[in-house]
């Protein structure tokens, strides 16, 4: 039957079995075909014990530059036998499977509107290789190798992405290189190749870069010029901290003495974390954490304190599946909510909520320019999907001639000429009183106790005068909305609704808005950036009939959050609440809206 040939359009899904080397070959592809100049994603689906369990990797390439996650695959690269049958059904009609036909595959697994493609990937890197290991990691190479044919990937880049890998390594370059040209060679001579859906080169990521989140945050963390970093290991945020030390040992060594300008800390829990960024932070230094949504639990006293105190810290949230340890290698925006408001009693926090990569850099850097300016703590929402897979973004750009900034600080001038120095008065009109630093001049050294303190900072129990102090804060908070990263509103003709969404939703839910107008149906589109909310959030929310409000959790938190926090009635907004753990899709989107709509008719 003849397929219409459908080129830089489809999905392949890749499953295996976790601690088996599937990433290296898994990434491979993906950075091949980004070499290629096409637009791709990738998702890793893994789960979070070391090996054993069932891993997935999706990649998806769209020429029109889409980038949430495909629910239809053209491709199903199954290589985990406990997974077959769940992998095969998840096929579209007229797709393919590849398998590996060293063994033979069970009947009741056939699908008439299914191709099979066996490739004996065992049996030939069992002649081919002697050692046990390098036999089950090479079979990993040579099914990149039969992709490479099926899908018209370019061998000469797969080729300098080897080289590049692996360096000096002459054998590793060797071996892979065989594996790969096993799977090729059979392909060619087997299969059909390419297949109706394929590749073919163009020059559409030309300023373009493929970065994950939490490689881009810890640059922006860079840049802004942090010099404390203090954490404790948690999935997914640990390789912010990695990537901070990577670039650190880089780039923070003293030209003269070769010294490290940097402190890094590994502490002995989140908590002690955030006890050693507030104290640095007090000390003049830009100081940060990256955590995820258990570190945020155990920081939530002390987070209260810097609010109280006034003292500047950054906090990098990925989050992930939740409550308790929940599903670490899972995605979710559960924190919403706890952020917001972290800590006992009165406490309200500025949020930030990146979408992307590019985003992570500009926002973390933000981070530090608002904490030292509210003189509070800053909590950048990132989160697994965003945070942890490959994403082609715009290359990431810095200006030069950005002067940190540090908000009110007396210098030693100023104290000098000052009668007396009071911390928390006289307030600015963002409601921000002046901090000093230690060590710059006597008379701004001062004493505030945890408990309460009056406008003077002196300790006091009179119910006027904290009043006083915590009625400050809530205006300072306010404040800030006038300095959050503004939300980024869109206006489609005849649109009677809007959609509102957070963070990693984005991808999915443009997606969804095309495929929506297609249908004949608009909706105006807002994706809020930060916390306070500013006017315009209000504004969007009260001039449709209904907005819905799409998130990755359960029990609605952003809309709680958007309820609590603007006048518009709850009633005016609809929430699709999508929380399984696996990124957002544009189908899920779709779906979602068309069902109400109908079912409100």
């Amino acid at each position: 039957m003849h397929q219409t040939i459908r080129v830089n359009d489809f999905a392949v899904k890749l499953a295996n079995v976790n601690g088996t080397g599937s990433a290296s070959a898994n990434g491979l592809l993906m950075t091949a075909i980004f070499r290629m100049g096409i637009p791709v994603c990738g998702k890793n689906l893994f789960p979070s014990n070391i090996q054993g369990l069932p891993t997935w990797y999706e990649i998806r390439v769209s020429g029109d530059g889409y980038q949430a996650r495909a629910l239809d695959y053209d491709l199903m690269v199954a290589m985990n036998s406990q997974t077959y049958a769940r992998d095969i059904k998840e096929v579209r009609a007229g797709g393919y499977v590849l398998y590996d036909s060293s063994w033979p595959l069970d009947k009741s697994l056939s699908r008439n509107d299914v191709t099979f493609l066996g490739v004996p990937l065992a049996q030939m890197c069992n002649d081919a290789f002697g050692n046990p290991r390098e036999r089950i990691l090479m079979k990993n190479i040579a099914y990149a190798g039969t992709l490479c044919a099926l899908l018209n990937i370019d061998m000469a880049v797969v080729e300098a992405l080897l080289l590049e890998k692996y360096g000096m390594k002459q054998a590793m370059v060797d071996s892979n290189r065989k594996a790969l040209m096993l799977g090729y060679e059979y392909a060619k001579e087997h299969l059909p190749c390419p297949l109706p859906f394929r590749l073919a080169t163009i020059d559409a990521n030309g300023d373009k870069v493929l970065i994950d989140g939490n490689t881009a945050t810890a640059l922006g963390c860079l840049y802004a010029g942090a010099t404390v970093a203090a954490w404790y290991p948690i999935t997914p945020a640990t390789s912010v901290m990695d990537a901070f030390t990577k670039f650190s040992a880089k780039y923070r060594k003293d030209k003269e003495t070769g010294r490290s300008n940097v402190c890094i800390l590994q502490a002995e829990d989140e908590l002690a974390a955030i006890g050693m960024v507030i104290g640095a932070s007090w000390a003049g230094a830009r100081s940060f954490t990256s955590t995820a949504g258990p570190g945020i639990s155990l920081m939530n006293e002390l987070l209260g304190l810097a609010y109280y105190a006034e003292i500047p810290a950054v906090v990098i949230d990925v989050q992930r599946v939740g409550p308790s340890t929940g599903m670490p290698t899972r995605t979710q925006q559960g924190d919403v909510l706890e952020c917001a408001y972290a800590s006992h009693g009165d406490t309200k926090h500025i949020l930030l909520f990146p979408s992307n990569p590019n985003e992570c850099f500009h926002f973390a850097a933000k981070s530090f320019d608002l904490a030292e300016k509210f003189q509070t703590p800053v909590m950048m929402l990132s989160d697994l999907d965003i945070g942890m897979n490959d994403w082609v973004t715009p290359r990431l750009k810095w200006d030069d001639s950005y002067v940190p900034d540090r908000g009110r600080v007396v210098s030693k001038e100023e104290l000098e000429s000052m009668a007396k120095y009071f911390r928390y008065s006289p307030q600015d009109e963002n409601n921000v009183p002046a901090r000093s630093l230690p060590g710059v001049h006597p008379k701004g050294a001062f004493f505030t106790r945890g408990s309460g303190h009056n406008k003077l900072g002196v300790y006091t129990e009179i119910p006027d005068e904290y009043q006083e102090v915590v009625d400050r804060l809530l205006q300072k908070h306010k404040s800030a909305a006038k300095f959050v990263p503004e939300p980024i509103i869109e206006r489609r003709e005849g649109a009677k609704f809007g959609i509102v969404s957070i963070g990693g939703c984005d991808n999915a839910v443009r997606e969804g808005l095309d495929r929506l107008a297609d249908r004949g149906i608009a909706a105006d589109y807002m994706r809020v950036r930060g916390f306070p909310f500013d006017e315009p959030v209000e504004r969007f929310l009260l001039e449709h009939d209904f907005c819905f409000i799409i998130e990755q959790n359960r029990d609605a938190q952003f809309k709680a959050l958007l309820t609590l926090e603007t006048p518009v009635p709850k009633e005016k907004m609809v929430s699709l609440l999508f929380y399984g753990g696996f990124p957002l899709s544009a189908k899920n989107v779709v779906d979602g809206v068309v069902s109400h709509l109908e079912g409100s008719k």
